[in-house]
């Protein structure tokens, strides 16, 4: 299944992923809350994470002691495997994805961890910023075909512009995503102004934002810069135990995102300046027309303190009052009548 996403450069849809990572807990129950709740606030996929831990850290590394409030084993590795969900949980979440007609994309940090996902029809695939610069990985991804999401947090415009060349080369299906590898980033670090930059270097990629402020304001004002993709930590309790869940969204949050996205083609609205047919009626009563400001006789040559502007708008604007200077009446009007072109010879 392809992600459509229009690599348009004029595109205005957003797309919008939730990720989730490891924040359902390790239980695929919650997970499927997670999906549902993303789902219903609006977000066009969700994102979880896949580490084979024994390979991927170093024995020291996986073996040290993890002892702290968010913890989920007594060392990093019990940590990581508790949350780590196997081949039954996959399965299961995927026809759950497809059940509630969300798309389920995942991020394989390891050669294992995408063997182990292949096996699966996911919509697509993530690649970190931590890998932004191993293009063996890269490689091995792209060669899957799927669409790719590409974040880009501590890399130089060298470092994305040699993995988007290295993608490239196998997928063309690439969307580049502007970060900050910072949970939550301060706002003075989210440096929004990269994405225009992105956006003159890859002109037929679709551009984006891995958001990790801890709000929804980035998001609206990357769009505007020109990002259309969309990624956002998402929870259904910021207490949960559990290092991202603090700075996710909760629905409420992810929901307000959704809606202020999809809001602002609407309020950009159309490039042509008209009287729109809402406007007719407030400015009928507010808008001047112009009248007599006395009684006038037939055969009158009007001059300027003969005309008044007054509301309501139904007839000619006052704009036009330098066209009945020294002209005649032909017919008598009364104060406060409006006056017509035909009204004058």
């Amino acid at each position: 299944m392809s992600i459509n996403i229009s690599p348009n450069k004029n595109s205005i849809k957003p797309f919008i992923i939730a990720e989730i990572g490891h924040n359902h807990k390790g239980s695929v129950e919650i997970a499927k809350k997670l999906f549902l709740s993303a789902k219903n606030c609006g977000a066009d996929a969700v994102k979880l994470q896949k580490r084979d831990n024994k390979n991927l850290f170093i024995k020291n590394f996986y073996n040290q002691i993890y002892d702290n409030k968010n913890s989920y084993g007594k060392t990093y590795g019990q940590h990581r495997e508790k949350l780590e969900f196997g081949y039954k949980e996959y399965k299961e979440l995927l026809k759950y994805s497809k059940k509630i007609k969300i798309k389920f994309i995942c991020t394989p940090f390891d050669f294992n961890s995408l063997n182990f996902l292949e096996k699966f029809d996911l919509d697509g695939y993530k690649i970190a910023s931590a890998d932004l610069k191993n293009p063996l990985l890269q490689e091995k991804i792209a060669k899957s075909n799927k669409p790719i999401f590409l974040s880009t947090g501590g890399g130089t415009l060298l470092d994305i512009k040699k993995a988007a060349k290295n993608i490239l080369k196998f997928n063309k299906k690439l969307s580049i995503l502007h970060c900050t590898s910072s949970y939550p980033c301060d706002i003075e670090n989210m440096n929004l102004n990269i994405i225009t930059l992105l956006k003159k270097e890859f002109p037929k990629l679709v551009i984006g934002l891995s958001d990790h402020e801890n709000g929804i304001d980035a998001a609206s004002v990357a769009y505007m810069l020109g990002a259309r993709v969309f990624e956002k930590h998402f929870t259904l309790d910021r207490s949960w135990k559990g290092t991202d869940h603090s700075f996710s969204l909760e629905p409420d949050g992810l929901r307000k995102l959704v809606r202020n996205l999809h809001r602002i083609p609407l309020i950009l609205g159309s490039k042509v300046k008209k009287l729109l047919n809402i406007e007719k009626k407030p400015l009928y009563k507010m808008s001047k027309s112009i009248v007599s400001a006395k009684n006038l006789k037939k055969g009158h040559k009007i001059k300027l303190d003969d005309l008044a502007f007054k509301s309501p708008g139904d007839g000619l604007s006052p704009d036009n009052y330098k066209f009945f200077i020294n002209k005649k009446l032909s017919k008598d009007l009364n104060k406060d009548d409006i006056i017509k072109k035909k009204y004058v010879n």
